[in-house]
């Protein structure tokens, strides 16, 4: 999956699959986390969000299920 750099303190790329509704997230550490069953509007509002990092802790990381893959 193709992920695109995002500027955050947190988070340093994000991918999509709007077929699979699966998100790719990278970390700054290196660490790669899949979440499942992400609608693509919440994808897009957090590579539109104005803290991409915030509204990943809020929205994200504890609403869909996820599995640390690196």
């Amino acid at each position: 999956m193709k992920r695109v750099e995002v500027a955050s303190s947190v988070i340093r790329a994000a991918g999509y699959d709007p077929h699979t509704k699966t998100l790719e997230v990278e970390l700054l550490d290196g660490h790669v986390y899949v979440y499942r069953g992400v609608p693509a509007v919440v994808y897009r509002d957090l590579m539109n969000a104005a803290s991409v990092g915030q509204y990943f802790a809020h929205f994200i990381k504890t609403t869909y299920p996820c599995t640390r893959v690196e």
